[in-house]
């Protein structure tokens, strides 16, 4: 049995973890079943936005009519789109491996607890005293043969297809299916039920289904019935929900319905490590499973399945293994983004959610076209949403929907960081007239509706 001071399983943002462990000089086994990096930049968001960076340009082109703009798209290489993608995804595992020292040893295969503390991968045993599980989540299994999950596009060697049909109504459905119509592919979205991105604030969700229908062919309230695949195409049948059917021919059917736990490949049930009801691993707030010694990062414990979540546990896990920090990781706010056309960012409650909690709270919508930036894109769909405490001024949650919306929440971000008042967002110095400033009139806005709940309020 090889004995370390120190074994990761899974070589995504945990690689990190690995180098910095093998700069202090402790003896490291890193366990990957596939590539350095994890899924990320191999086979998710990062990927994904290199190709959404060129849908993006696309959609500006078709769009420039607005600025009173002839233009047409003679070619759009396809192939080299792709191309250039993969390049990028090939250069990945042999970047990481230079991040690290002599002290950690890589181990290409599959990693499995035969005992609390014992690994055995490609049939050698490897224990140590402390053992990092960063395995993340793999798509939900698709039901047909030859049909595609999210994985199976980076990187896409074989045969593009000239037509495709995603299944899904969630972020990575629609920034997929927002490419994929977008270079040319002819494309077509099935969705069980009348609407896409349902765990967004209702009201940004209707938004941004209108707008994204304007581009996109989505099957609403539609099942697959049966599907037969030859002669490389998927002859698929399609069944609405007032019972209607209808006929579909596809060359791809890609699968973005979730992702789920990884655990079940770990032999856990060989350790005394617990699970949840949804197979993810069960963990203390120090990141520590029943075993002592043995802790879960990232997606592999269900809570928080976003890549900046996942990397910031695993800087604080660092700071409780190599720095002695003795307070554990509270994420005070949770931000996300949807990378499709049009761009969706949000923090916090949903108004959905805020009524399902009884909370005491006010809204205020915002458009943008206050902001001389936002007026030369020539949209009028941009939203600014505030759900807030009308007693404190705090703000519960923000949700935009617009140009650069990921770019533009940060600045919320900051103030319900340092100190969450909506009222710092009202009095703060904006450039004129840079897109951001499309916050002030919303954080105006938010700061007089309270300022009148107060006074309708007052004893």
């Amino acid at each position: 049995m090889k004995e370390f001071d120190l074994i990761i399983i899974g070589a995504g943002r945990a690689s990190n973890l690995a180098a910095k462990a093998g700069k202090l000089g402790l003896k490291v086994a890193l366990i990957e079943k596939s590539s350095l990096g994890g899924t990320c930049p191999n086979r998710g968001c990062v990927p994904s936005k290199l190709l959404i960076g060129y849908a993006n340009k696309i959609r500006e082109i078709k769009e420039s009519k607005t600025h009173f703009i002839k233009s047409k798209i003679e070619h759009i290489d396809i192939e080299k789109i792709f191309k250039e993608t993969n390049k990028y995804i090939d250069s990945i595992d042999e970047n990481y491996q230079k991040k690290f020292n002599e002290n950690v040893i890589i181990f290409r295969g599959e990693g499995k607890f035969i005992a609390n503390k014992i690994v055995e991968v490609n049939n050698e045993k490897l224990t140590a005293p402390t053992i990092i599980i960063a395995t993340g989540t793999r798509p939900a299994k698709v039901p047909y043969e030859k049909a595609w999950s999210s994985d199976n596009i980076f990187p896409l060697k074989d045969k593009i297809p000239n037509s495709i049909t995603i299944v899904g109504a969630g972020f990575i459905a629609c920034e997929l299916t927002n490419f994929f119509d977008a270079i040319g592919i002819k494309t077509k979205q099935l969705v069980r039920s009348n609407t896409l991105l349902s765990n967004e604030d209702e009201e940004i969700s209707s938004i941004f289904k209108e707008e994204y229908c304007k581009n996109i062919d989505v099957e609403f309230e539609t099942n697959i019935k049966e599907v037969k695949y030859q002669n490389e195409k998927f002859y698929i049948t399609l069944e609405k929900n007032d019972g209607t059917i209808k006929e579909h021919i596809s060359e791809a059917l890609l699968y973005a319905t979730g992702r789920v736990s990884n655990a079940d490949k770990l032999g856990l049930e060989n350790t005394d490590i617990e699970l949840n009801k949804k197979g993810f691993i069960k963990r203390d707030e120090f990141f520590q499973t029943k075993v002592k010694g043995v802790y879960v990062v990232g997606d592999a414990s269900g809570e928080h399945m976003l890549q900046h979540a996942a990397a910031y546990e695993i800087n604080h896990l660092s700071k409780i293994l190599f720095e002695n920090e003795k307070e554990p990781l509270k994420f005070k706010y949770m931000p996300h983004a949807v990378f499709s056309f049009p761009e969706i960012a949000s923090v916090g409650l949903t108004e959905q959610k805020a009524k399902e909690l009884n909370i005491n709270y006010i809204t205020t919508t915002t458009n943008w076209l206050a902001s001389a930036k936002a007026l030369s894109l020539k949209i009028k769909y941009p939203r600014t949403k505030f759900i807030l405490n009308p007693k404190t001024y705090e703000i519960l949650g923000c949700h935009l929907i617009g140009f650069e919306s990921a770019t533009m929440i940060h600045q919320v971000l900051a103030i319900m960081h340092i100190n969450n008042d909506i009222r710092h967002l009202k009095e703060m110095l904006y450039i004129h007239p840079a897109l951001s400033e499309a916050l002030l009139p919303a954080a105006v806005e938010a700061v007089a509706k309270i300022q009148e709940y107060k006074k309708s309020h007052k004893k």
